[in-house]
């Protein structure tokens, strides 16, 4: 049984139990969170095959996935109001930004497992085992093949440089997505240099910050602007869509997976923890070893156009492979999110809006 719930429907639902269990109570409503073989998920994915993800999970384990949806802001929020009587067992979301707040606010407890411990990458998970990562999603460079050849290219810092003036397109500095790229820059190249880029891209903008991924793709296609940062999975969504100017707009499109010849790729993670106050501590642990389960890893890779983080798992998704293999940035993870405060400082500074 799988039981998927958003915020508002969930307490208006839970109004309308407690009225009729105060006038029934010979009759009682049954209540998916009483029961003892359940999961209790907070979610900040947003993806359809999540559902298939989940229910394989109980169809594994006979273990019911009862869903919580909501912006991870406002689930962070709600776990921490919820405290001690929190029903959560375990928070997902994306991006290590959001994990690493997660973790600071103390809402994780630290899971020791040998399955994760030897699926899992020790650079895409917490070194004291809060959170763990599941997939990989690159963050690249796109260009305008009628503008540019790919060897014009090659580096992240490559779009501070003065030639590509009036030519770059992002979505805002303050997302996590940008924010998480500049906590790499900064582990790669110190605050003071990383600063100097963030400026230097910010004079080569052709229009103020706006839209999401995907918005960026378009623009550079439509000749708007030349070039643009993206994660892989907007681009794999574009390769893989049936919709004709999806299919023109992708045409227009080269992928550069920046920093080959030196330190590689910044890459980011969907990732999930136990919660402190988890009632099902050992459902909680269940849920993320069947994560890194060869199973789970082929829905994200195959559902939602994410690499699986064991090494051993090979997808088929076509547009994952027309991406192809790339080096990575073998940095730990852990350490993008920790600079991502200062990461914003610094766009605030530079005025990358």
């Amino acid at each position: 049984m799988y039981i998927k719930t958003d915020l508002g429907k969930f307490w208006t639902g839970m109004a309308r139990f407690f009225v009729v269990a105060m006038v029934s109570v010979l009759a009682p409503l049954p209540s998916a969170w009483s029961q003892s073989k359940a999961l209790n998920l907070y979610s900040a994915r947003h993806y359809q095959t999540d559902e298939a993800l989940n229910a394989n999970f109980t169809k594994l384990t006979g273990i019911k996935v009862n869903l919580i949806e909501g912006g991870e802001d406002a689930l962070m929020e709600r776990i921490r109001n919820e405290g001690a009587n929190s029903p959560a067992d375990v928070f997902i979301t994306v991006d290590v930004g959001r994990l690493w707040r997660a973790e600071q606010l103390g809402l994780f407890a630290p899971v020791k497992s040998k399955v994760l411990e030897a699926r899992i990458p020790a650079s895409l998970r917490d070194p004291a085992g809060n959170w763990f990562g599941f997939s990989t999603r690159a963050r690249v460079i796109v260009y305008n093949k009628g503008k540019f050849k790919a060897g014009d290219i090659a580096d992240y810092e490559d779009l501070a440089a003065p030639r590509f003036k009036g030519t770059v397109c992002t979505r805002s500095g303050s997302h996590t997505y940008n924010l998480s790229l500049m906590g790499a820059m900064i582990g790669a190249l110190g605050e003071q240099k990383a600063e100097t880029w963030a400026a230097g891209v910010v004079a080569n903008l052709a229009r103020t910050p706006k839209g999401g991924d995907t918005d960026q793709l378009m623009a550079v296609a439509a000749g708007e602007c030349d070039i643009a940062i993206s994660n892989t999975y907007y681009i794999a969504r574009l390769m893989r869509s049936e919709k004709p100017e999806d299919r023109r707009a992708i045409d227009k499109l080269g992928v550069i997976m920046p920093n080959q010849n030196n330190r590689g790729t910044h890459v980011n993670i969907s990732g999930a923890g136990m919660l402190r106050f988890a009632p099902d501590k050992e459902a909680a642990v269940k849920y993320l070893e069947y994560l890194a389960s060869d199973q789970a890893q082929l829905y994200f890779a195959d559902g939602n156009n994410e690499w699986p983080v064991v090494v051993t798992v090979d997808s088929s998704n076509p547009a994952l492979k027309t991406l192809g293999k790339f080096k990575i940035d073998p940095v730990n993870i852990a350490m993008i999110g920790k600079n991502q405060p200062v990461a914003q400082k610094i766009f605030d500074r530079v005025g990358y809006k």
